[in-house]
C-alpha cells in the first residue's frame, strides 16, 4: 500500500490563495490604518489652531436663591467676538440656569463678570464652552 498525498508539495507551486488573501488584507488594514490616523491628525490640528477663543471660570458666587454671579477670563485673538455658555445646577443636579453671554471687547485678554438668573438655589457654576463668531 502506498500513501496518498492530499496536499502540494511545500514551496512547489508558489503561495496557496490563502497566504496571499492574508497579504491583501494586512496591505490593506496597514493603508486603512495610515490614513484613519492621518485623519485623526488632521482633525485635531484644525481643532488646536482654528480655537480663536477660549476662557476659563475663575469663580462664581451664589448671591441669593435665584442669582448667580460668575468671573470669567476670556483669551482670543484681537478683534475675535465670541459667544460662551454658562450653566448652573442645584444640589440635585438639575439645571436651573443657562445663559449664552457674548463677548464683544475686541482686547486678546477680558476679565468679566457674569449674571445668571437662576430658578432655584444654586450650588454650582460652569463655562460649558466657547466658540468665535
Amino acid at each position: 500500500m502506498s500513501a496518498v498525498r492530499e496536499q502540494l508539495p511545500e514551496g512547489r507551486y508558489g503561495r496557496s490563495a490563502d497566504e496571499r488573501a492574508d497579504r491583501k488584507l494586512k496591505v490593506t488594514g496597514a493603508v486603512l490604518g495610515v490614513l484613519f490616523l492621518g485623519m485623526m491628525g488632521w482633525f485635531g490640528w484644525h481643532y488646536v489652531v482654528d480655537s480663536k477663543i477660549s476662557a476659563e471660570m475663575i469663580k462664581f458666587d451664589v448671591m441669593s436663591p435665584t442669582e448667580v454671579q460668575v468671573h470669567l477670563e476670556i483669551r482670543k485673538d484681537e478683534g475675535v467676538k465670541g459667544v460662551c455658555t454658562l450653566r448652573s445646577r442645584a444640589e440635585d443636579g438639575a439645571e436651573v440656569a443657562r445663559k449664552d453671554v457674548r463677548i464683544d471687547d475686541p482686547a486678546g485678554r477680558v476679565d468679566d463678570v457674569f449674571t445668571l438668573r437662576t430658578t432655584a438655589l444654586a450650588t454650582s457654576a460652569e463655562l460649558v464652552g466657547c466658540t468665535a463668531r
